[in-house]
């Protein structure tokens, strides 16, 4: 129980969680991790730096669900974790990794799309209602559900084709739609969304409801996601009419 409750305490730090207060209790990990689940930390020496809690999801058999995965920062723990998770679910024959994340974190999408080879498949508004703690606090937990197909090649880099323009730009800090009928579209995401909810609350509201009408919107209509362009916008292609079934 000593080392579940590390893992507890460590997130509760990270995600500056209310005293009291923790993301997962020590008791749910340790019922998780004695059912077989995934549960895992990295260490440096006697040092926890990051742990991950994954449980196995729809379809049965093939899908390992990633519930919450922490880390301090420039360790390299978390990249370690997802590496080991990936190797766990390949013994256990699971062919994909699914989890969300915070469509607006900036260096959150670019781990999971480019780092990674992750690729978001579904917008999910308002996933865990109201949350308190200090990285969420304030806004609204829409989530992006990311999916990993661990059998299949990593997707190559994405290139702009000709002819791709804004869907969604960024422009003096706030979000500027902008219509278009291009294939490709990008999607800016602003610098640093956490900071901005401290500092400006309207403006972090506005990039809420400018990613969700963007990319949620494309997302529902079958639009793919196919990279992460200089660290900073989504590259999305529409479904051509001639894919369509």
């Amino acid at each position: 129980m000593a080392d579940f409750e590390a893992v507890s305490h460590l997130y509760a730090d990270i995600w500056g969680s209310e005293p009291g207060s923790t993301p997962i209790s020590a008791e749910v990990i340790k019922a998780l991790s004695h059912a077989g689940n995934y549960v895992a930390g990295a260490y440096e020496g006697d040092r926890l730096t990051g742990a991950s809690v994954a449980f196995f999801g729809d379809p049965v058999g093939s899908c390992l669900h990633s519930h919450i995965t922490g880390a301090v920062m420039g360790r390299g723990a978390g990249l370690a974790l997802k590496l080991h998770q990936r190797q766990w679910a390949l013994e256990r024959g699971l062919q994909r990794i699914t989890w969300t994340y915070d469509p607006l974190i900036r260096r959150n999408a670019y781990f999971n799309l480019v780092k990674l080879g992750a690729r978001p498949e579904e917008y999910l508004t308002s996933f865990y209602g109201e949350m308190d703690d200090a990285i969420n606090g304030g806004d609204e937990s829409d989530r992006v559900l990311a999916v990993w197909e661990l059998t299949e090649p990593a997707p190559p880099a994405a290139e702009l084709p000709p002819g791709t323009a804004h869907a969604l730009r960024d422009h003096g800090g706030l979000p500027e739609p902008l219509a278009t009928d291009a294939e490709t579209v990008l999607i800016d995401l602003p610098d640093d969304i956490e900071s901005l909810r401290r500092t400006d609350p309207a403006a972090a509201r506005a990039w809420r409801l400018a990613v969700r009408e963007t990319l949620g919107d494309l997302l529902a209509e079958g639009a793919e996601v196919t990279g992460f362009h200089e660290r900073r916008r989504y590259v999305v292609r529409r479904p051509r009419p001639d894919r369509q079934p």
